[in-house]
C-alpha cells in the first residue's frame, strides 16, 4: 500500500509541475484575460451604481412630493379648524400623519443609499487605478519578454548558427576582394615596368620628358617679345643704269 501511495503522490506532483509549467508559459495570456474579466466586473459595478442612483433619486422625488403634500394639507386643516369642521380637519390630519410616517421611513433609506453610492464610487475608482497600473505593468513585461526573446534568438544564432555562419562568410568575401584588388594593382605595376611606362611617368612628373611643358614654360613663351619683320629695300640707282 505504501508503494501505491507514493506513486499516487508522485503522479500528483508531476501533474502539479505540468500544470505549473503550462500556467507559466501562458502567464501573460492568463493575465490579459484576468484584466478583461476585471474590466467586465467594473462595467457591471458601474451599471449597478447607476441603478442605485436612479432608485435613490426616485425615492427623493417621492419624499419631496410627500413634503409638498404635508404643507398643502396643513394649510387645509387650519382652514377646516377655523370653520369648525373638525371631522374634515381630523381626516386631513390623519393624511398628514401618514405622509410624515412615509417621510420618516424613507428619509433614512435615502441617506443609506447616498452612503452606499459614495462607498461604491470610491471602490470603483480604486479598482480602476489598480487595473490601469496592472495594465501598464503588463505592457512593460510584454516588451521585456519580446526583447529577451530577440536577445536569446540572436545569442543562439551567433553561438553557432546562421548569423554566425553569415558573419564568417562575409569576412571571407572581404578577404577575397582585398586579395583580388592587390593582384590587380601588382599586375599593373609589373606591366608598367615591362613597357617602361613607370619610368616615363617619373620623367613626366620631373618635367624632363620631351614634349612636356609646364605652366611656367607656357607663360614664358607668351611673355617673350614678338620678332619684327624686316622688309628688303630696293636700290633705285641700280635700276636706272644702262
Amino acid at each position: 500500500m505504501a508503494i501505491w501511495s507514493k506513486l499516487f503522490t508522485l503522479g500528483r506532483a508531476g501533474a502539479h509541475e505540468a500544470s505549473t509549467a503550462i500556467v507559466d508559459r501562458n502567464a501573460l495570456r492568463i493575465l490579459d484575460q484576468e484584466i478583461r474579466d476585471a474590466d467586465t466586473a467594473q462595467g457591471k459595478a458601474r451599471d449597478d451604481l447607476a441603478g442605485l442612483v436612479a432608485r435613490r433619486r426616485i425615492l427623493e422625488q417621492e419624499v419631496d412630493s410627500f413634503q409638498a403634500q404635508v404643507a398643502k394639507y396643513e394649510a387645509s386643516a387650519r382652514v377646516a379648524v377655523d370653520k369648525g369642521n373638525m371631522d374634515l380637519a381630523r381626516q386631513v390630519a390623519q393624511r398628514i400623519a401618514d405622509l410624515e410616517q412615509d417621510i420618516t421611513i424613507k428619509a433614512p433609506q435615502i441617506a443609506d443609499m447616498r452612503a452606499a453610492e459614495d462607498q461604491i464610487h470610491t471602490a470603483i475608482a480604486a479598482t480602476d487605478r489598480k487595473i490601469e497600473q496592472l495594465r501598464r505593468e503588463v505592457d512593460v513585461v510584454k516588451v521585456n519578454e519580446s526583447v529577451q526573446k530577440a536577445q536569446a534568438t540572436v545569442a543562439a544564432s551567433t553561438a553557432g548558427s546562421s548569423i554566425g555562419s553569415a558573419a564568417q562568410s562575409l569576412a571571407r568575401i572581404r578577404e577575397r576582394q582585398m586579395i583580388r584588388g592587390e593582384k590587380i594593382r601588382a599586375a599593373g605595376e609589373l606591366e608598367d615596368r615591362r613597357t617602361g611606362a613607370d619610368l616615363d611617368e617619373q620623367l613626366r612628373l620631373a618635367g624632363i620628358l620631351p614634349g612636356q611643358s609646364s605652366a611656367d614654360d607656357v607663360l614664358a613663351r607668351l611673355s617673350a617679345p614678338k620678332p619684327t619683320l624686316q622688309i628688303e629695300q630696293r636700290d633705285d640707282s641700280k635700276t636706272g643704269e644702262g
